[in-house]
């Protein structure tokens, strides 16, 4: 047996040597390297656009290393992960790796079938994968969660996405995502829970997220997206502490997809909480040499006011200010809050203390495209090298988002290259600023309207903004363009220029037709955060024609052309909660214009106007308005068309320029050289919902008109108050504003034209 062993021994130990082949020194030392475990080659099998070269970079074991199953197992992972290959194996052979690999196919084509609801636009921005892109089946899956989030937020919970590979030559394939979309998800119910102080109804109007309604067709809001929840949280939250409820919080929020998974019911449920006033506000300043008096005259808050945390942060923003004006660049201004739970009271403290000594390194700017970064940078509060400042901060991007030029706009701050200096990001996402509207409509005053309008917001990107407008009514035509540069010179000043032309005819009011042309420059600025002015220089020629022969004399007289040189002025202070509808603040403004450098046109003029806005309950607001004015000719009489006409929209109950002077013969509105209108009225729901903007009214209205000399005795003009009553309703509606209203003389002249209902009706699409 011991024989027969060695002799297969030297038998199979001499075999790899050929007939006649010796064992020499070089064969004897190939055989001890593979005995040993080297690895002396690595070969790569089925790489096809991929070089092989490539391919060894990604492994973790070399030629010359040792055999290692543990790095070999790690090659075999690092391969995979690289995303270019479908399969991989790595083999030994003899002395020698055998890496076998399946590439990727390359994508050639990718396309949407089935969608309906999103465009094959929208869904191709929302994947990772492209055409000329590795496809991978983890980047897929990817995808396919991504385009179910997208149709979930626009309601669609039913939807499948099935991708479906088509293969190619030259292992190319094309992507197809077949999607069933199915049914919208719409939110049957909105639901609160806990609430006593509002009912369901003031909160859907609060929440971004609305019933399902046959209106809402222009809307995404009534489809369930589980993030706007989350907006209205937040959105409930704030309307509650700016109403004294300092502890409401939402303790949850349930969105339950009922059985046929077609709608959704919503249930807030809500911790109202004790409300709180506000009780004794005090400073505490702990910076060296400043005073509490100092800043304590900047808050504004009155002790025993209901607690709202805007006026908290308010005064945070004014304190911020003022502690600034007086030379300190480093500040923190934190409120300390105490409430006194048995009188129902919020204490504040405002801290004053010293801030981090950090400095502004750099301000970097993302996403804008279009928009230069001056644009943005001039908005800015903070400049490079200056002290950092939160406040500061937190107003330039309110700034930036009142643009209107972006979709989106993230500010933050992110460490400096040292301790002590910051750099401010800032990443906005432009969207569309320009655009055409059209629109038609009806007006009391000037009859069927039609319009077309061009406008761009932000011209070539410099934040200027250009606009054309034409209209055609039946009693009125009117072209404008205009240019607007919101920062004339680099300096925080408005200037721009108007060129127009209107012909109206006023044959009912006055028997005449007229023509006005000119050119208007203009340039504004702010004075503080309420108070702005404006200046102006227009240049105009105005020609009445077409005069009846049985006009009045005093227009007859004025047939022909004038022209205007006038240098206007306005200053105005304006603290209104909303510009278009206002439920809390007032305004005040006043208009003067002089003419008579160069022209033909002497006369003085000055208008001053009022309102104010107050919330009586919930959704009520009483307004009180009043514009008066006077123009003064200078050595000459007032020309016709200088004059004040009223009646109509500022005077209802009265047609347009159915109040003032008038002549006895021919009846034609002559207009005054003086003038007041003022009015009082309440707004209130209708019991419709809110969303739907649709709002009654009560008012009454009075005012008058007359000269300050009558001319001769065939001017009816008597200067008496004329003051009417009555209702009305408004509609915010999605084409423009719709106005109806219904007035009634309760004192008039005998001379004044009346007008029982009063329509105004735009829309805009």
């Amino acid at each position: 047996m011991r024989r027969l062993f060695l002799f297969l021994v030297i038998f199979f130990g001499a075999a790899p040597l050929a007939p006649g082949q010796f064992m020499t020194p070089a064969n004897a030392e190939s055989v001890e390297i593979a005995q040993s475990g080297i690895v002396q080659e690595i070969i790569v099998r089925g790489a096809q656009r991929i070089e092989p070269g490539t391919v060894k970079s990604y492994l973790l074991i070399r030629e010359g290393d040792a055999f290692d199953t543990l790095q070999i197992d790690r090659s075999l992972k690092s391969l995979f992960a690289t995303g270019l290959f479908a399969d991989v194996s790595i083999q030994r052979q003899g002395a020698g790796l055998i890496v076998n690999v399946v590439e990727n196919p390359v994508i050639n084509r990718i396309a949407f079938e089935g969608n309906g609801e999103l465009d094959n636009e929208t869904l191709e921005t929302e994947v990772s994968l492209r055409p000329r892109v590795i496809y991978t089946r983890s980047k897929v899956q990817g995808d396919i969660k991504r385009i179910l989030t997208l149709y979930r937020r626009n309601g669609l919970f039913a939807v499948t996405v099935e991708p479906k590979v088509i293969q190619l030559a030259q292992n190319r394939i094309d992507l197809v995502f077949e999607i069933n979309e199915g049914e919208p998800t719409a939110i049957r119910s909105i639901r609160f829970v806990g609430n006593e102080r509002f009912s369901d109804r003031r909160l859907r109007s609060v929440v971004q997220t609305k019933e399902s309604a046959w209106w809402r067709f222009f809307s995404s809001d009534d489809v369930y997206d589980p993030d706007r929840l989350t907006l209205d949280r937040e959105l409930l939250r704030r309307f509650y502490l700016s109403d004294g409820y300092a502890d409401f919080r939402v303790t949850s929020a349930i969105a339950e997809l009922t059985p046929n998974r077609e709608d959704f019911f919503v249930t807030f449920s809500v911790n109202e909480g004790e409300r709180y006033a506000f009780g004794k506000i005090d400073v505490d300043a702990r910076l060296r040499d400043l005073k509490p008096t100092d800043i304590q005259k900047v808050i504004e808050i009155e002790p025993n006011d209901w607690y709202d945390i805007s006026e908290v942060d308010d005064a945070i923003n004014a304190i911020t200010q003022k502690v600034g004006e007086l030379g300190y660049a480093f500040v923190d201004v934190r409120p300390r809050i105490k409430r006194d739970k048995d009188k129902r009271k919020i204490n504040i403290v405002f801290e004053v203390k010293e801030g981090p000594r950090v400095f502004v390194e750099r301000i970097d700017i993302a996403g804008n495209v279009r928009t230069l970064d001056k644009v943005i940078r001039r908005e800015f509060q903070l400049v490079e090298g200056d002290a950092f400042n939160t406040a500061k901060l937190r107003r330039s991007r309110q700034r930036i988002q009142r643009l209107n030029f972006f979709e989106k706009v993230q500010v933050g701050k992110v460490p400096g290259s040292a301790p002590d200096k910051a750099v401010i990001k800032v990443d906005v996402e432009e969207k569309s600023t320009g655009s055409i509207s059209l629109g038609a409509g009806f007006s009391s005053s000037v009859g069927v309207i039609g319009e077309i309008g061009l406008e761009e917001k932000n011209f070539l990107g410099r934040g200027q903004s250009v606009a054309v407008k034409f209209s055609l009514a039946a009693e009125r035509s009117q072209i404008d363009f205009s240019f607007t540069e919101p920062y004339f010179m680099d300096r925080e000043v408005s200037a721009g220029f108007d060129v127009f032309h209107v012909r109206q005819n006023l044959q009912d009011f006055s028997s005449i037709d007229s023509n006005r042309t000119g050119l208007r420059l203009r340039a504004g600025y702010k004075i503080t955060d309420n108070v702005s002015q404006r200046w102006s220089y227009m240049f105009r020629m105005s020609e009445i024609d077409e005069v009846d022969t049985n006009a009045a004399q005093l227009i007859k007289d004025q047939q022909g052309k004038e022209y205007t040189s006038e240098i206007g002025h306005t200053i105005s202070y304006d603290t209104l909660d909303d510009p278009i509808s206002p439920t809390e603040g007032y305004v005040l403004s006043l208009a003067s214009g002089l003419t008579g450098l160069g022209g033909t046109v002497r006369h003085f003029k000055n208008v001053l106007r009022g309102g104010m806005h107050f919330p009586i309950v919930d959704e009520w607001v009483l307004s009180l308005g009043g514009k008066t004015g006077y123009v003064l000719g200078l050595g000459k009489d007032v020309k016709f068309l200088d004059r004040f006409f009223i009646g109509g929209d500022n005077l209802r109950g009265f047609e347009t320029s159915g109040v003032g002077p008038r002549d006895r013969v021919s009846q034609d509105s002559l207009g005054g050289e003086w003038m007041y209108t003022g009015l009082i009225q309440l707004s209130f729901p209708v019991g419709l919902p809110a969303e739907l903007g649709v709002k009654g009214r009560v008012f009454s209205d009075f005012g008058s008109s007359g000269q300050i000399e009558p001319t001769n005795s065939d001017v009816q003009d008597t200067g008496s108050v004329r003051v009417t009553a009555g209702f009305g309703i408004s509609w915010a509606s999605p084409f423009g504003p719709l106005g109806v209203d219904a007035g009634v003389p309760l004192v008039q002249e005998d001379f004044d034209r009346e007008e029982l209902i009063r329509i105004n009706f735009g829309t805009r699409f």
